[in-house]
């Protein structure tokens, strides 16, 4: 048997949104609903976030990229 005293929170920030709620009791942690895990997905499937990389050079093979270095 569980006392509610026993039960932890934590509260947290949602990295969407903002909104301070119980990392505990959200289940699209670390976000605090399905919208803002929803609206991230959305930044990333659109590139809005992307991780800057070196551009791909789609004229030359790979045998070729490495003659030219």
């Amino acid at each position: 048997m569980t006392d509610s005293k026993d039960k932890k929170v934590l509260l947290v920030e949602c990295p969407q949104c903002q909104k301070k709620f119980d990392y505990h009791q959200s289940e699209f942690r670390p976000f605090c609903c399905e919208r803002c895990k929803m609206a991230d997905l959305y930044h990333w499937v659109s590139g809005n976030y992307a991780i800057p990389g070196k551009e791909a050079n789609l004229d030359k093979t790979d045998e070729e990229e490495g003659e030219n270095e």
